[in-house]
């Protein structure tokens, strides 16, 4: 499965978008059948009016809750049951680069008439995944709306006349882990003003996008060390033994899905990051 990364105008003359390989699918009709491999996508699917429509999701799948606890289960992000995903029998399957395996996307072509692929990698590129999610599922209007409180959001976050700062953002212990800048994670950041290290930049797919680092070396050239809630969830001990360990630089726990999840939060993740860089900002009180 080849992928590539770019723009696409076909929104521009009413047509469906392509996906991130290319793929130009062609309008879902009246008996869709969805499962989505994405939590942020199964939020933003039913944010778009399509919950009807969703037969599968993850484990991982959990927001809005009333929600998706009435959509039957098929596994994890990586390893799901590929059995009960076929018996669900799905006209579309939402995937993405970054949150799947390819080997086990590609066997979804032999039964799914439409496989879906997603790989946004900063906040703007939120614009068209709402443009090919709205007019596959005809959910233009619904997308347009999310499309509105993007703009407001990135316009907010760009306003912020705060210095930059280097952030070492820890995605997992043991070892330590971190993002590659070309990440959704590493590029929402670096339009927050923080720029994460290393300096490093990963490639369209693989682990180098999400480095094992040394975490004294790492920490030696951080202002601050973000520990987010997830996909390891940081707690109040683990802020305590950074803090101790590495005095020289603030150490803060932060909200991992208003950073992480693209979709239909990403307006709100961005509100988020403005609203928390002003608060760091603001002096201590005595």
């Amino acid at each position: 499965m080849d992928f590539f990364i770019g723009t696409d105008d076909a929104a521009l003359n009413g047509a469906i978008p392509a996906d991130a390989r290319g793929v130009h699918h062609p309008p879902a009709g009246p008996g869709a059948r969805i499962v989505s491999l994405v939590p942020s996508i199964t939020e933003l699917l039913i944010d778009l009016g399509l919950t009807p429509l969703l037969v599968g999701r993850t484990g991982f799948c959990i927001h809005p809750r009333e929600a998706v606890r009435r959509i039957p289960k098929v596994g994890g992000t990586k390893g799901f049951d590929l059995a009960k995903l076929r018996a669900l029998a799905p006209t579309h399957v939402i995937a993405n680069m970054d949150e799947n395996r390819v080997e086990e996307i590609e066997a979804l072509a032999d039964f799914v008439p439409h496989v879906v692929i997603t790989h946004p990698n900063a906040p703007g590129d939120n614009r068209s995944l709402y443009a090919l999610l709205g007019a596959l599922f005809d959910r233009r209007p619904q997308a347009a709306a999310l499309t509105a409180q993007l703009e407001g959001a990135l316009a907010d976050l760009a306003g912020l006349a705060l210095p930059r700062e280097r952030v070492l953002y820890l995605i997992w212990r043991d070892p330590w882990l971190t993002v590659a800048r070309n990440t959704y994670i590493g590029a929402t950041l670096a339009a927050a003003g923080w720029d994460t290290v290393p300096a490093c930049q990963g490639g369209a797919t693989g682990a180098d996008r999400y480095p094992a680092v040394d975490l004294a070396a790492a920490a030696a050239q951080a202002e601050r060390i973000l520990l987010p809630s997830e996909p390891y969830h940081f707690g109040a001990a683990e802020q305590d033994e950074l803090q101790q360990r590495f005095p020289q630089v603030a150490v803060t726990r932060i909200d991992g899905e208003m950073v992480s999840w693209y979709g239909s939060r990403a307006p709100r993740g961005l509100t988020y990051l403005a609203q928390l860089r002003r608060a760091l900002a603001l002096p201590a009180r005595a």
